[in-house]
C-alpha cells in the first residue's frame, strides 16, 4: 500500500537539489527542450533516441478507460467494527469490536466518459476494497439499493443504451427508454434514478449499498443471507435537474479531495440486513433479485461498523485509475448468493481488468493484498516485475514444498436442484416495490420525479412513451398520470396499450 503521508496539492513541494533527467535505462538526457536536428533549421534526425522514447511513452500514457464507471474519485481510510457480528460471519476483519481494516474507496458515475460531468443523472458507483489479513475483500456497489436488470445476459445491451448512438455518437434517450420500456424490471430503479437521489450533491452526501444479496458463514458453518448498507454521516444532499446542469463538472471529485486535504474525514455508518437461509424460499419477494429491496420492516438494519476516509492518493493514475475491483474477491466468511446478476459479475470484472490493465493487474500496488503475501503458481505475462516467482516450482501438485490448498477455507456447500434452463425468476413483481416507493415520497419529491422523467422522455417516440407509462401505471396510477399529463398522453391511450 502506498505511504500514509497525507498528500498535498501537486507542485506544492520544492527542492534546491535538481536531479539529471534520464532515459528509462538511466542514461542522462542532454536537453529536454531541443530535438536533435541536422543544422539549426533541421530536419530532425531519427537517431534522437531521447525524443523517440519520450514520445513513445507519451503516445501510450492513456490506458483504456473503464467501459462503465469511467470517471471517478477515490480515497484511503479504514473500516472499524463497532458491533459484534461473529454470530453470523467468521470473516477475520469482522472478528472483534474495535478492529480496524485499511480500505480504499472509489466513487464514480456509471454511463459517462472520463470527461463527463460528476452530476449527470446516473447511478453512482460505491466500491470498497478491504485490505484484510485473509486477502482483499471487494464490495462493488452503488448509491442506490437496486439495479436496472437481474439477468447478466442483458447487461451489455443495457450499457449500450446508456452510451452513445453508434451512428450519431450522441447520447440517445430514445434507445434508453426503448430498452427500459421493453424491460419491466427496470421500473423500480428508474423510480429511484429520476428521484432527487439520482443527482447527489457530492460523494460524501450519498449512501452506499452492496445491491446484491451475499451470504455470511460463521465458524459453525451456519449461513445467513445479507445485504450491505452504508449511511452517510454527512446526510443526503441532492441537486435539482437545473442545478446539476449548472454545477462544476468536476465538483464531486473536487469536493472529496479538498475536504480530505484540509484534514476532514468522510464517514459512513455500516449496517447489514440479515435473512435466515430458510426464509429465502418463502419471502414475498425473491431475495436474490437485485431489482428488489428487503423491506426494513421484515429485516431491520443491524449496525456493524463505520467507514472512514481520511487520506487522499498521492498519484491519481497509480492509485485510482489503476485501482481494480471484482465482486469475486471474497474472504472466508462471506460468499456469493445465487443472485444471477452477481454470478455474471464474478467473471466479467476480472476479465475487463485483464483487458484494461493486463494479466498482472493484481500486482499493481494498490490492488495487492498487501496484508497477505500472494502464493500461487501463476507466472509470466506483461509487466511481471515482482520476481515472477524466482526459481520456485510453477506447477501443482509437486513434491518440492510449493503452496498447497487449505481445506479449512472451503466454501460452504450449496444444495442445487432443478433442470438446466434459461428462465426468469419465478417471482417477478416488477411494479409492486416501485409503487410502494412512490407512495413514500413527499408531494415535492413526487413532482420532481415525474417532472424529471417527463423532461427526459419529451422527444422520444410516442409508442415508447406509452409503453413505459404502462409500467408506471401498474406501479401507481397517479405516478403515471402526472407524467402523462405533461407529455399530453391520455389514460385511455395507456390502457389501450396495456390491454
Amino acid at each position: 500500500m502506498p505511504d500514509k503521508n497525507n498528500s498535498k496539492p501537486t507542485h506544492s513541494h520544492k527542492s534546491k537539489l535538481h536531479q539529471t533527467i534520464s532515459t528509462n535505462a538511466g542514461a542522462p538526457i542532454p536537453s529536454n527542450e531541443h530535438i536533435l536536428t541536422a543544422g539549426e533549421r533541421g530536419p530532425v534526425l531519427l537517431q534522437d533516441y531521447f525524443f523517440l522514447e519520450k514520445m513513445a511513452h507519451f503516445d501510450r500514457e492513456r490506458i483504456p478507460e473503464r467501459v462503465v464507471h469511467a470517471k471517478g474519485a477515490g480515497a484511503y481510510g479504514y473500516f472499524e467494527v463497532t458491533h459484534d457480528l461473529t454470530k453470523y460471519s467468521k470473516a477475520d476483519f469482522l472478528s472483534k469490536v474495535g478492529l480496524k481494516t485499511d480500505v480504499i474507496v472509489r466513487f464514480s458515475t456509471v454511463g459517462g466518459e472520463k470527461g463527463s460531468s460528476d452530476f449527470e443523472r446516473d447511478p453512482r458507483g460505491f466500491a470498497i476494497k478491504f485490505y484484510t489479513l485473509e486477502g482483499n475483500y471487494d464490495l462493488v456497489g452503488n448509491n442506490l439499493p437496486v439495479f436496472f436488470i437481474r439477468d447478466p445476459f442483458k447487461f451489455p445491451d443495457m450499457v449500450h443504451t446508456h452510451k452513445r448512438n453508434p451512428q450519431s455518437n450522441l447520447k440517445d434517450k430514445n434507445a434508453f427508454w426503448d430498452f427500459n420500456s421493453l424491460s419491466p424490471e427496470t421500473t423500480h430503479m428508474l423510480t429511484m434514478l429520476f428521484s432527487d437521489r439520482g443527482t447527489p450533491k457530492s460523494y460524501r452526501n450519498m449512501h452506499g449499498f452492496g445491491v446484491h444479496t451475499f451470504k455470511f458463514v460463521n465458524k459453525k458453518n451456519e449461513s445467513h443471507f445479507l445485504k450491505w448498507h452504508f449511511k452517510s454521516e454527512a446526510g443526503i444532499e441532492t441537486y435539482t435537474d437545473s442545478e446539476a446542469n449548472l454545477a462544476d463538472v468536476d465538483g464531486a471529485t473536487r469536493d472529496l479531495f479538498e475536504y480530505i486535504n484540509k484534514g476532514e474525514r468522510a464517514i459512513w455508518k455500516a449496517y447489514v440486513q440479515i435473512m435466515p437461509e430458510k426464509d429465502a424460499l418463502t419471502y414475498k419477494f425473491n431475495p436474490f433479485d437485485p431489482t428488489k429491496v428487503w423491506l426494513y420492516s421484515d429485516y431491520p438494519l443491524l449496525p456493524v461498523g463505520k467507514l472512514v476516509l481520511d487520506r487522499n492518493p498521492n498519484n491519481f493514475f497509480q492509485e485510482i485509475e489503476q485501482l481494480a475491483f471484482s465482486p469475486a474477491n471474497f474472504v472466508p466468511g462471506i460468499e456469493a448468493s445465487p443472485d444471477k446478476l452477481l454470478q455474471g459479475r464474478l467473471f466479467s470484472y476480472t476479465d475487463t481488468q485483464r483487458h484494461r490493465l493486463g494479466a498482472n493487474f493484481a500486482l499493481i500496488p494498490v490492488n495487492c493484498p498487501y496484508a497477505k503475501k500472494i502464493t500461487n503458481y501463476q507466472r509470466d505475462g506483461a509487466m511481471r516485475v515482482d520476481g515472477n516467482g524466482g526459481s520456485s516450482i510453477n506447477y501443482s501438485p509437486n513434491s518440492y514444498g510449493g503452496p498447497r490448498s487449505n481445506p479449512l477455507k472451503l466454501e460452504q456447500a450449496i444444495v442445487l436442484s432443478g433442470n438446466s434452463c434459461r428462465s426468469e425468476y419465478p417471482k417477478k413483481d416488477d411494479f409492486v416495490q416501485a409503487g410502494l416507493l412512490y407512495k413514500l415520497f413527499s408531494e415535492t419529491e413526487k413532482n420532481n420525479l415525474t417532472t424529471n422523467i417527463a423532461g427526459h422522455m419529451k422527444y422520444i417516440d410516442k409508442e415508447i412513451k406509452v409503453r413505459q407509462l404502462g409500467y408506471f401505471y401498474q406501479a401507481d396510477k397517479d405516478y403515471a398520470m402526472r407524467i402523462a399529463n405533461i407529455l399530453g398522453i391520455s389514460e385511455k391511450e395507456i390502457k389501450a396499450y396495456m390491454s
